[in-house]
């Protein structure tokens, strides 16, 4: 993007817009476009993405051992990215049978936990518009009111549930948050269907005094 390009959207002079272009550019923040003249976004913004994934993975862990602790499950970190949900990091549960996924792989918006708190906290529109994407690229039919009105439940309660739907066998309660950088997070507890009755009180108290904790500590 030219000079003036930047100028004109920012609404600022030419001279400002270039003082500040050569400054990020000093740092590799932006670069030379040498196919199309102008500038690009250059290659220390993506150090600076990971390292603020890094951070959020970091300043979670140690609320994710808590949970562990407290409740004998497997406890999960996950980030809205684009269309679904990816999983940050995870802290096993104590429990021979455990639920285990792997750090980086991508699961669905609308038959997880996780994936749930996070639609509930977003703006409705936006959230209507991924869960009609995700239903309309799986085929999925279902009513779009009801769903809705589960959402507004999560919003009340501040917890989702995913009851052996999206992989059966298995359920798991979250809560969503938003991080310093205003990106939607998940926290998470899968559990065997099979103790799920026995564990739901536990984890609904462990996940909702952590949700109070996390928030604290954006603030």
């Amino acid at each position: 993007m030219s000079l003036g390009k930047i100028a004109e959207q920012v609404g600022l002079p030419r001279s400002t817009v270039q003082r500040i272009t050569s400054a990020l550019a000093e740092e590799n923040f932006v670069i030379s476009d040498a196919q199309g003249g102008g500038l690009r976004l250059g290659p220390e913004l993506s150090s600076l993405a990971g390292a603020a994934q890094y951070n959020i993975v970091e300043h979670c862990r140690l609320l994710l051992n808590e949970v562990t602790q407290k409740t004998g499950e497997t406890t999960d970190l996950a980030a809205i990215r684009g269309i679904g949900m990816v999983f940050l990091d995870q802290v096993p549960g104590t429990h021979r049978l455990t639920t285990v996924s792997k750090v980086g792989e991508a699961f669905p918006l609308t038959s997880t936990a996780n994936g749930k708190a996070c639609l509930a906290k977003m703006d409705r529109d936006e959230a209507i518009k991924l869960i009609r994407n995700e239903w309309d690229r799986n085929g999925i039919k279902q009513d779009l009111p009801q769903f809705l009105e589960q959402l507004e439940d999560i919003r009340k309660s501040g917890l989702a549930y995913d009851l052996d739907e999206h992989s059966s066998g298995v359920s798991a309660i979250g809560f969503a948050f938003w991080d310093w950088a205003g990106d939607l997070h998940a926290i998470s507890v899968p559990v065997p269907s099979t103790r799920f009755a026995e564990q739901k009180a536990i984890i609904e108290k462990t996940l909702y005094d952590t949700s109070v904790n996390i928030q604290r500590t954006f603030e």
